[in-house]
């Protein structure tokens, strides 16, 4: 099998059969793209040991893949002259590459799969950054109160269910009007119910994120008062948040959206979309949420990628326990 077409055969399958997001898949188009070149120019040994030039992309055949190359690329992308990648890069590119090694050995195109004993390098732990629940109501009222300026109330429904939620960026930029709705309850005289998102994540998983008062209200506002005005200047969209020619609002509009609050808010700290959710997990472990249901609500596979803010609400506690118990320290 040509290795450009076990490229293209592998990129169709993730697309359709497991349906990860355009994203994904463009970011593993792009790894491949940059392994494919490595394989094609870089001297590497073949399992016998003997040297071959070019690699498994000279030969053309992805059945001539080995360790060696796999093993070969990580080294390159760590000491490469032009610019050596991070571990976190390098972590990611070589997932990249397993992940296909393994559907190639799979499809019975490689006896073995190279990618199983290639090891990225490791990387250095690294905490999320969240703010404090101070810095972000202050971001959030820099998107504006103003009740008659669309912009504004679409800006405050944008942030405010992004801090409600802990929804990603293009997770909320791709919800539809009908994904946010109301869970009646019989036992409520007022008919209020419980507003929730329907969240479609990585791989096309659904989670329901319960939507708290102030994110209903800022998303209610903005559904009566606002997204009529911004559909009214373009085509029929499902999409819940419009941009000023009525299409969907882009991840790099929202981005913008982002960044203009947070120089209002004058908050010193870099803040991107992913702070609104390092925040949303944080403030709720600290508020006394188990992990287990953040780990629901933010929709992670594993409950020990949601561990890792429990480290800092851990050191949290200990530096406010440092500074304020009379005999922390001498």
């Amino acid at each position: 099998m040509p290795l450009d077409r076990a490229v293209d055969t592998y990129l169709r399958h993730v697309a359709v059969e497991r349906g990860l997001s355009q994203h994904t898949v463009a970011a593993y188009r792009r790894d491949l793209a940059v392994f494919a070149e490595w394989l094609g120019s870089a001297p590497t040994v073949d399992s016998d040991g003997a040297d071959r030039a070019g690699g498994a992309a000279a030969v053309g055949d992805v059945a001539r893949l080995t360790r060696a190359d796999v093993a070969g690329f990580v080294t390159h992308l760590t000491t490469r002259p032009e610019q050596p990648l991070a571990p976190r890069s390098v972590a990611r590119m070589l997932s990249s590459v397993r992940s296909f090694t393994a559907f190639a050995a799979a499809e019975g195109w490689l006896p073995l799969d190279p990618g199983t004993a290639v090891r990225p390098p490791k990387a250095p732990a690294r905490l999320p950054k969240a703010i404090s629940v101070d810095d972000m109501e202050r971001l959030l009222g820099a998107a504006g109160t103003a009740e008659d300026d669309p912009v504004q109330l679409r800006d405050r429904a944008l942030l405010e269910l992004l801090y409600a939620t802990g929804a990603r960026i293009s997770e909320a930029v791709g919800l539809s009007v009908d994904d946010v709705t109301t869970l009646s309850d019989p036992e409520d005289d007022e008919g209020d119910g419980l507003a929730v998102v329907k969240v479609t994540g990585k791989g096309n998983k659904q989670r329901v994120v319960p939507l708290g008062s102030f994110a209903r209200a800022a998303v209610d506002a903005y559904l009566v008062r606002a997204r009529p005005v911004f559909a009214a200047r373009g085509a029929s969209t499902p999409a819940l948040f419009l941009g000023a020619r009525g299409a969907r609002l882009s991840r790099q509009s929202a981005w913008l959206v982002i960044q203009a609050a947070a120089e209002r808010a004058g908050l010193a700290a870099h803040v991107s979309p992913h702070t609104f959710r390092h925040s949303f997990a944080t403030h709720l472990l600290e508020g006394g949420a188990d992990v287990r249901v953040v780990q629901e609500l933010l929709g992670h596979a594993s409950v020990a990628t949601t561990q890792i803010y429990t480290l800092v609400t851990a050191d949290m506690l200990r530096d406010v326990y440092q500074t304020a118990h009379p005999r922390a320290r001498r």
